[in-house]
Formats: C-alpha cells, structure tokens, sequence
C-alpha cells in the first residue's frame, strides 16, 4: 500500500494536511496560477509505504518540485500494484517549442528516503537545504521590526522615526519598512493604486528612504524595504506608459487579483526594469540592509505581446524570474532577502535559493501557525522560516514568544 500526505490551502490557511491511501488510477497534485503557484496546492508531498509513517517509524519519502510557477505531479498505481512517480512543469497551455540543437532543461525533483519515519528523512533534506540550497543556510538569522499591522498605509517620518526607535528599545535588529512608501501621481495609500511607480511617496516621506536608513544607523539598527516589483496597479504612471509590459488580453477586460496585474517577466526589457528597481534603491541607499520581495497576484487572462508563441508563456516567465533573482543576488551577494507571496504563496527551492528566508504565512495567529510551521519543517529547515509575533489571536505575549 502507498498512502500520501498532500496539502492544500489558500490565503492564511497555507499547508493543510491530508492523507489518504492511493488507490488505482492516477492521483495528480497540480498548480495552474501561473504565480503563486502554492496557494492553493504546493509541489512539496509525502508517501509512505505499507503504512502511514510516524515521526520515527516506516518506509517514507519526502519529495517537491524545484518550480515557482505551474508544476504537476502524477502518481500512479497500476494494475500490479508498482507506484509510478512524474513530477516537473505542469503541460497546460504549455507546448514549447525548440530550434534546432537547442536544449531545454527541466526542474529539478528533489527527494529523499528513510526506512525510520520523517523525522530521519526530514532532516535529511534539511541537512541537504542548508549546505546547498539555502542562502546563508548554516549562517544566523536577524531579528526585525515590520511597521506594517502598526500602521499599514498610514505612515509619514515622524511615525517611522518613532517605530525605528522602538526597533532600538525592543533590541531588534533591522526595522523594515513594508508595503506603501512610494508612488506620487498615484500613491500608493491603499493596494488599488501605485504599484510599478518606484519613487518615494514625497507627502509621505519628503526626505527620502535615505533619511530613515540614516535615522535607524544613527539609532544602532539596520533598515530594510518591501517591494512588489513582479506587479503593476492600473492606476499607475508604469501601467500608463507601458501596457504592453503587462500580462493581459487585449481584446478583453482586465481581471485583477488584489487590483493588480502581473508585469510579463519573459520580456528581457521587463527584467531589465525589475533589476533596476533594486539598482536604484541600493545606488540611493547603500546602508539598506534587508529585502521583503513580496508577490501577491496570480496570472489572469494569460497573454504576452513579448511572445510570439504564447504557449511558451508560462515556462518563460518562470525563467525571466529566476533571471532577475539570479542578477539580484549576483549584484547585491550578501544582504539578507526574504521571499514572500501574500503569505506562503511561493515556497520551492527553485526560488528559495536566492533567499535567506521565506515568509510562512499572513496568519500569526500563534496557535494555528504552530500546525502551519510543524508542516512546512518537513520539507524546509526553521532557520528559512519568517515569523512575526503580532496582535493575532487571543493568546498571552509569552505563548506568542516561545
């Protein structure tokens, strides 16, 4: 017998378990938003055999794919009872063609086996994570403040300022400042505006990032940033000028995910854009000292005026994102990055290895994010995993810090 644990989930509910004997037939794990590819299914599973395995007990192997966009896994029981393993890019709407001589290298599917349970196997994978996949991955990990459930939106120097100092008195080491610092035609003062428009908000911070980057050195702490720069808001001055930039029909209406778009990552002028989002913040502001990459929208109405082929799009737009994290982290090697998506939206070792760490989910209750964490653990050691401590939940401040 061969029994899976699958998980599936959605926006704070990252990472439910299920587990079930497979039975004749194909099983398929899949994903086809494009982004975000674990919101509702991640590519990461576990199959026991002969019987569920516990912590310390059974024949079991963990496996994922190393993919941050559609990906599919088929498993098979056939007629003699041999289970029969496919895992890689998921084919919808995605037939890809080559030239002549041209190669086309596929995703990775890691695995590992143990014949004493998942506590064996998973630390196995782990043990492999943090010598090679993970940034930094036998390194520390520093503590940080985010201002966002302090102030979301609403936010100007003076508050910052305070919120930095308070970073000090917490004995934090970086403050971090999140979403809704830029955008002036259209500011960025709630998500249905100012995405793509990478220019300091001047009514909310009128001397710049650099001024808080100095004001958390002369305070003794560190300074990181939020970006979003896969995606774009209608009402944006990039949208204005360069439409074609974006993932849309165009003979259609626009339909939004958090009233935004997904910028076409498999244009090289598109990447060459995203690159320079991160160029200008450090040539502005060398001292800055984390990064909070976020990406909260899947692909809609799916359709490139860069491809001549739109079959390739989904493939393509993959490998435009790794080419833009691949320069990211060649530029700037050593400042610790944290991988986000609304939550634990996109959590694979194809993107994790550009990072130092991945966001697990918005939900902080302490209590749920307990089960959340214990899960992702199998597959991925706890010194990639974020955690914040909030106001989340009814639970007393030390349950929340242990």
């Amino acid at each position: 017998q061969y029994w899976l644990r699958q998980y599936h989930g959605d926006w704070a509910r990252e990472m439910q378990p299920e587990e079930t004997r497979l039975t004749p037939g194909i099983k398929v794990l899949d994903s086809k938003l494009g982004t975000r590819e674990n919101l509702y299914q991640p590519p990461s599973f576990i199959i026991s055999f002969d019987s569920p395995a516990t912590e310390d007990e059974g024949k079991v192997l963990l496996g994922s794919v190393e993919w941050s966009g559609n990906f599919r896994v088929d498993l098979e029981v056939d007629p003699l009872n041999n289970l029969r393993l496919i895992a890689g890019i998921n084919n919808f709407a995605s037939e890809y063609s080559l030239k002549p001589s041209e190669d086309f290298t596929t995703p990775a599917f890691l695995y590992t086996y143990s014949d004493n349970g998942k506590g064996l196997a998973s630390r196995r994978l782990h043990d492999w994570a943090r010598e090679y996949k993970i940034l930094n991955g036998k390194g520390a990990r520093e503590t940080l403040l985010n201002n966002w459930e302090a102030t979301y939106f609403d936010f100007n120097e003076t508050i910052l300022s305070d919120l930095i100092k308070d970073t000090k008195k917490l004995g934090v080491d970086v403050f971090l400042l999140d979403d809704g610092w830029f955008g002036n035609k259209y500011p960025r003062n709630s998500d249905k505006a100012g995405l793509g428009d990478w220019q300091e908000n001047r009514q909310k911070l009128p001397s710049g990032i650099g001024y808080l980057v100095k004001e958390a050195q002369k305070t003794g702490v560190k300074f990181g940033i939020w970006v979003e720069p896969e995606m774009v808001n209608q009402k944006s001055e990039l949208y204005e000028k360069h439409r074609d930039w974006v993932i849309r029909e165009p003979n259609r209406s626009e339909h939004l995910y958090r009233n935004q778009l997904v910028l076409d990552l498999s244009n090289p002028k598109v990447q060459d854009f995203v690159v320079g989002i991160f160029d200008t913040l450090f040539i502005k502001n060398p001292g800055l000292a984390f990064i909070k990459w976020d990406c909260n929208a899947v692909i809609y109405n799916a359709h490139s005026a860069y491809q001549q082929r739109q079959s390739h799009l989904y493939i393509d737009y993959v490998r435009g994102l790794y080419k833009v994290m691949e320069r990211v982290r060649a530029k700037y090697p050593k400042v610790p990055m944290m991988l986000c998506s609304g939550g634990g939206g996109r959590v694979d070792y194809g993107a994790l290895k550009y990072f130092t760490e991945f966001w697990v989910s918005d939900n902080t209750d302490p209590l749920e994010r307990i089960f959340m964490q214990y899960e992702y653990s199998y597959f991925f050691p706890s010194i990639a995993h974020d955690n914040h401590v909030t106001d989340w939940g009814k639970q007393p401040i030390k349950f929340r810090t242990d």
